[in-house]
């Protein structure tokens, strides 16, 4: 490491806490799924595992570990067997894995995954793209396998795509979002991530759509927000997400990532950037902000472009 870099090792912002915060934020890292999924790279197994170990040591605790879908979808991911196993149950660490159906779920389950997420939209253009089934028939096929897995006391959450805009339906209504919320729910998910899929989302349309889906009665415990930064609003809307008690937010380690199923969505909030706010409102995460900064450099030198993080991109220079 040179001496630029070791001298980045301190560098964090400085704490001024908001009133009204909550106390302790939940990262759930998506870097090693719905990051590597978007990527024209192909990773190697290997490569992908010890990401997935060294996002672990700089502290993070829910690793979205890869996807078990047809290799004719995503062809990036179709070593999540591998994947999985090669890693291993690694000590206080949740490694949950995306499933798409009762196929995905089989496979998932023999590669000795303990927690599943599975994924539905709020629109019927991106159902069909996405899943070649409107919303109706991309809920009916999930139930079965929510059943499944909870049979099996695996915890689910589910996600909701388009929640925000759709870049073949435009806005998107809250109550849409918040009726396919409502039905993940009730079919046993434990969990919901609600995705602005192509970043189109503002402060205010962040607070319009937690009232409607705390509307149909889901507590905010049960929600998660998963903001792109297409248009450079996710940290904004995650700051309002905060003073509207939201405490789990999605983002991916260098910024990597976006959606192969919709071509406007560009990458992911960085985890790197949003640690950066936190740590700056004084909530903690856990998280060693310069260790993980370290890993997604490591990450973007086999991905053969810079990271997208401007705190990332910022740290290397200090």
């Amino acid at each position: 490491m040179t001496s630029k870099n070791t001298s980045s090792t301190n560098t964090l912002p400085r704490p001024a806490p908001q009133q009204g915060m909550p106390e302790r934020v939940r990262i759930y890292e998506v870097g090693p799924r719905d990051g590597l999924q978007a990527e024209p790279v192909r990773v190697p197994t290997a490569v992908k595992a010890e990401f997935i170990r060294r996002l672990a040591d700089a502290g993070l605790t829910t690793i979205e570990a890869t996807s078990f879908v047809s290799p004719r979808w995503i062809p990036q991911l179709d070593d999540a067997h591998e994947v999985l196993t090669a890693v291993g149950p690694l000590d206080s660490i949740r490694l949950p894995v995306l499933v798409p159906n009762d196929r995905g779920l089989d496979r998932a389950l023999a590669a000795g995954a303990r927690e599943i997420a599975v994924f539905a939209s709020a629109t019927e253009s991106f159902a069909k793209s996405n899943l070649a089934r409107d919303v109706e028939g991309v809920l009916a096929m999930l139930e079965p396998v929510v059943r499944r897995a909870r049979s099996a006391d695996l915890p689910v959450r589910g996600y909701v795509s388009m929640c925000f805009g759709d870049p073949w339906e435009g806005d998107v209504d809250p109550h849409r979002v918040a009726s396919v919320a409502r039905r993940l729910l009730d079919m046993g998910c434990t969990s919901l991530s609600l995705g602005d899929t192509i970043g189109t989302g503002t402060p205010g349309h962040v607070m319009e759509l937690l009232d409607a889906v705390r509307g149909v009665g889901i507590p905010s415990e049960q929600i998660a927000l998963h903001f792109h930064d297409t248009y450079g609003q996710a940290l904004a809307n995650v700051h309002a997400a905060l003073t509207a008690g939201i405490t789990e937010f999605d983002s991916s380690a260098g910024g990597i990532g976006g959606c192969p199923y919709a071509h406007s969505a560009t990458g992911n909030l960085a985890t790197e950037d949003l640690l950066w706010m936190l740590h700056g409102l004084d909530i903690p995460t856990g998280i060693d902000l310069n260790a993980l900064a370290a890993t997604s450099r490591w990450m973007a030198e086999r991905l053969g472009r810079p990271s997208p993080s401007r705190v990332v991109n910022a740290l290397a220079q200090v």
